[in-house]
């Protein structure tokens, strides 16, 4: 029945619908004959917090049963799909699995959705006015020219180390990142240095100066602190490999000036350190280790470094899986959550639901690292 369906969700509603929702929903309800003229006053006249009006309008619609209560749904869908996804209205839309992936639970796999959601103008007006300064400021779509960059590693001169269902992934990615409204630069099959010379040509673009942001997805074998290059041989005293850390210093306040006080993402999916999985293909190379030997500095004190988050697909010394048809389960889910959820969530919020999808799933767990963020970064997919 629709109305136990809005009972359940009623929470949800009353922390997520913003005001100018408020008052289109109760503009709709009254076209549509569920409220009349005092009631919809009421709402309005009797309660001044958005809270109380949210509370008011959910109560009085679903206590009149569930012909009233399938009207406001469907009108919740209309104008806030973001809304609407957030309190498990959507139709099912299973996620592909496989039978040893990390598993959802059944009110994260009701929620899913294959297609990125796009954000409302009114919930973008509603949240920059109650937490503009605590949110980094977004762009003009019409004038901002957001960029990202995507590498990936496929196919190496080793050829046991073809990275089967990489494709996959770039393609996923590739797209997600369209959709979010980046240009993306794309690179495949880079050595070490060829991927250090890519993301130092990338910071120099002039295109950041009219951005709010950026992201950069790495995906390769890897080893702790390193991703691998094309031409890694195990046991080359001269590894091809390109340090992490290079990202962070070709992108930081002295060397990308363009993206000072500007947030950049960081995906990695590259393996960093560990044993071979069971079934699922790894990520790493048996028997491979770095040290990098890094020491701390005064970078973040001297604010060398910062307004940075990086996401990367497992802890250190531990292997990250793909399935050689589906692609890594981290870029599953990355893909899962970002659809569903950026049209209301902030990243770290986004990154936070990755790695819940994981939490069943011993194998593997990403972490986030050198997060810098000062502010909230609202994606606002569609604005």
């Amino acid at each position: 029945m629709a109305d136990k369906v809005l009972s359940n969700a009623r929470k949800t509603f009353i922390d997520s619908v913003t005001k100018p929702v408020i008052k289109q929903l109760l503009d709709d309800l009254l076209e549509d004959k569920v409220l009349n003229d005092e009631e919809t006053d009421s709402v309005t006249e009797e309660n001044s917090t958005r809270a109380e009006q949210a509370r008011c309008i959910i109560d009085m619609v679903r206590k009149k049963g569930s012909k009233a209560s399938e009207k406001m749904i469907a009108r919740v869908q209309e104008r806030d799909p973001g809304v609407y996804h957030k309190m498990g209205l959507a139709p099912r839309q299973p996620a592909q699995m496989s039978p040893s992936s990390p598993q959802l639970s059944r009110q994260e796999e009701h929620q899913v959705s294959s297609d990125l959601i796009p954000s409302t103008k009114d919930f973008k007006k509603d949240i920059l006015q109650r937490k503009g300064s605590e949110i980094y400021p977004p762009m003009d779509k019409s004038g901002r020219k957001r960029l990202a960059l995507l590498i990936n590693n496929v196919e190496f001169d080793d050829k046991t180390m073809l990275r089967r269902g990489a494709e996959k992934d770039e393609e996923n990615v590739e797209r997600l990142l369209r959709d979010l409204g980046y240009d993306v630069v794309k690179h495949r099959n880079l050595s070490g240095q060829e991927m250090d010379e890519a993301v130092k040509a990338f910071s120099k673009r002039e295109e950041h100066l009219l951005s709010d942001s950026v992201f950069v997805v790495m995906m390769s074998h890897g080893v702790l602190g390193a991703i691998m290059g094309v031409h890694y041989k195990e046991g080359d005293p001269n590894r091809d490999i390109f340090h992490i850390n290079n990202i962070f210093t070709h992108l930081n306040t002295e060397n990308c000036k363009a993206l000072i006080n500007k947030p950049k993402v960081i995906l990695i999916q590259a393996c960093r350190g560990g044993k071979d999985g069971y079934v699922w293909v790894s990520d790493e190379v048996p028997g491979s280790s770095l040290d990098l030997g890094f020491e701390s500095d005064s970078i973040r004190r001297e604010h060398k470094e910062k307004d940075f988050i990086s996401l990367l697909s497992c802890t250190p010394d531990t292997v990250s899986y793909r399935d050689p048809k589906l692609g890594t389960f981290f870029v599953q889910r990355i893909m899962e959550i970002f659809n569903t959820n950026a049209c209301y969530d902030h990243i770290e919020e986004l990154f936070r639901k990755v790695m819940g999808r994981f939490e069943d799933f011993p194998r593997q767990m990403p972490t986030k690292d050198r997060a810098t963020l000062t502010k909230h970064f609202y994606l606002f997919p569609g604005l």
